[in-house]
C-alpha cells in the first residue's frame, strides 16, 4: 500500500529579506500610480519624497522630531505593558477578580482613543504627562486582554509539580509562569507597538509642539503632501525596522517550544 506524503511547509529562512522585497514592490506600485496620476502636488513620487527626507535629515529637524516621538512611544509602551500585564495575569489567575473586572475591561476596550486623549488634555493640561497617559490608557486594555488569555492557559500540572518540589514564589514565577507567558508578552508587544505609535501621532497632532504628529499637522495646514509623506514614512520605516529586527525574532523565540 503506497503511502502518500504531504509536502511540509518550511518557514522562510530570511524573513527580513522577504519583507524588504515585498516593501520594494509596494514602492514600485506607489511610483507607478504617481506617474499615472500626473499630480506631484497630490501624490509625489518616491524619489521626491526621499529627497525631502534627506533635506529634513540634514537640517536636523527630522532626527529631532523622530527622537521625541520615539521617546513618547517608549514611555507609553513601558507603562502600558507593566500595568496591563499585572492586571491581565491577575484576572486570568483569579476567577473572582476576572468576574468583577471584565465589565471594566469591556468598557475600556470600547472607549474611543480620541475621547481619552481629549479628556486627558482637559483634566491634566497640554503637558507631556497628559500625552503619555492618554496613549498608555488606550493601550492597557489590549495588554490586559492578551495577558488574561495567557494566564488562563497556564499548565496546572506544572504548577502542582512546582508545589511538590516546594519552589519559592520567585522561583515559581521565573521557571514556571513567565516561560509560559512569554509568547503572550511578545504578542501583546507586537500589537501594542503598532497601536501605540499611531495614537502618539494623534496626541501630537492635537496638543504637542514637537514630534512627528506635530510636523504632520504643520504641513497639513499648508497642504504639503510631500512633507507629510516624508515625516510619516520616516517614522513608519523606524517602526518596521523595530518589528522585523526585534519584535518578530522575540515572538519566534518565545514560541520555539511549539515547534519542538
Amino acid at each position: 500500500m503506497a503511502s502518500s506524503t504531504k509536502p511540509v511547509s518550511r518557514p522562510d529562512r530570511n524573513p527580513v529579506g522577504v519583507a524588504l522585497v515585498s516593501l520594494a514592490g509596494l514602492v514600485l506600485l506607489w511610483w507607478a500610480v504617481s506617474i499615472l496620476a500626473g499630480r506631484p502636488d497630490l501624490l509625489p513620487s518616491p524619489p521626491e519624497v526621499a529627497r525631502l527626507i534627506v533635506v529634513e535629515t540634514l537640517s536636523g529637524d527630522l532626527p529631532y522630531h523622530l527622537g521625541v516621538t520615539l521617546l513618547r512611544v517608549t514611555a507609553a509602551f513601558a507603562i502600558a505593558m507593566g500595568i496591563g500585564a499585572a492586571i491581565g495575569i491577575g484576572m486570568g489567575m483569579r476567577q473572582r477578580l476576572d468576574r468583577w473586572g471584565d465589565p471594566w475591561l469591556v468598557f475600556a476596550l470600547n472607549l474611543p482613543a480620541l475621547v481619552t486623549i481629549v479628556l486627558c488634555y482637559i483634566w491634566i493640561g497640554l503637558t507631556e504627562v497628559a500625552a503619555i497617559a492618554a496613549v498608555a490608557i488606550n493601550k492597557i486594555p489590549l495588554v490586559v486582554t492578551v495577558m488574561r488569555e495567557g494566564a488562563r492557559t497556564l499548565d496546572r500540572e506544572l504548577a502542582a509539580l512546582a508545589q511538590v518540589f516546594e519552589f519559592s514564589r520567585t522561583k515559581r514565577l521565573r521557571h514556571v509562569i513567565l516561560p509560559q507567558l512569554e509568547p503572550h508578552f511578545a504578542a501583546a508587544a507586537r500589537t501594542g507597538v503598532a497601536l501605540i505609535w499611531k495614537i502618539v501621532l494623534v496626541v501630537e497632532f492635537l496638543g504637542r509642539s514637537n514630534g512627528i504628529g506635530f510636523q504632520i499637522h504643520l504641513y497639513f495646514q499648508n497642504f504639503d503632501v510631500g512633507y507629510v509623506l516624508a515625516y510619516s514614512l520616516s517614522f513608519v520605516a523606524v517602526m518596521i525596522a523595530i518589528e522585523l529586527l526585534i519584535l518578530q525574532p522575540w515572538q519566534r523565540h518565545a514560541a520555539r517550544w511549539r515547534r519542538a
